[in-house]
């Protein structure tokens, strides 16, 4: 059986208030990209990684690469106008994998995925299910109404987290529909074409590298798993 990632990284650091897009910022030295990476290669050292990039980011990143001695095999596409067309676009470089394929897709600014996690979700995921980890929520949770906000039951909600991996025939079958606004992660649009979506537990410091605060908290966990000797 094979396992294939795809790595979306489409960022553009608006949110960071950076001209350097966010997959590329440094944490303990080297691009969040590159940890990202490594984390799959660590979990499953015979997965094929595809990471998906902009056009205009890909030198920049060839560049980065040299600067770093990052030698880790990958193939990279090009990004699509949206995070569906960018996964969309990875999918078609898969085309001609065998029907008992299996992949994850993953954000490439969550560095701090665990290596037991990744491993779970792709065993699920090769029993021919839609795998997708999450944690509680673990603050109060209000839900805006037309008359102000209620507290909701938080014991009834979870917080979704990447990698999502299912059989490769599955996803690909999945995202020929068209484009719908409302498909926000894989899971969505795997729904949309009429599958269940199965649970599996995350790892609560796999967070999304998305603000200047992000970052803090990144270079924390960093250390924290260096002091520990800790990756999943």
């Amino acid at each position: 059986m094979k396992r294939y990632a795809i790595i979306v990284a489409g960022g553009k650091g608006l949110r960071m208030g950076s001209d350097l897009p966010k997959q590329f910022l440094p944490i303990g030295g080297r691009p969040v990209l590159m940890h990202t990476l490594e984390a799959f290669a660590a979990a499953l050292p015979d997965v094929s990684l595809v990471l998906v990039l902009p056009e205009s980011q890909q030198t920049f990143w060839q560049e980065l690469c040299r600067e770093h001695h990052f030698t880790l095999p990958h193939d990279v596409v090009s990004g699509g106008a949206t995070r569906f067309h960018s996964v969309l676009n990875g999918l078609r470089h898969l085309e001609g994998a065998a029907d008992d394929a299996v992949v994850g897709v993953h954000d490439g600014v969550r560095p701090f995925v665990g290596l037991e996690v990744i491993r779970t979700c792709y065993a699920e995921a090769a029993l021919g299910k839609a795998v997708v980890p999450v944690v509680p929520v673990v603050e109060t949770v209000r839900e805006l109404t037309d008359d102000g906000s209620q507290t909701r039951d938080r014991s009834r909600y979870r917080l979704v987290q990447t990698p999502q991996v299912f059989p490769l025939p599955m996803l690909s079958a999945a995202y020929s529909q068209e484009f719908r606004d409302t498909f926000t992660d894989d899971a969505s649009v795997v729904e949309a074409n009429g599958q269940v979506v199965e649970l599996v537990e995350g790892n609560r410091e796999n967070v999304k590298i998305t603000t200047p605060f992000d970052l803090v908290v990144a270079e924390a966990v960093l250390h924290w798993r260096a002091t520990h000797r800790r990756r999943d």
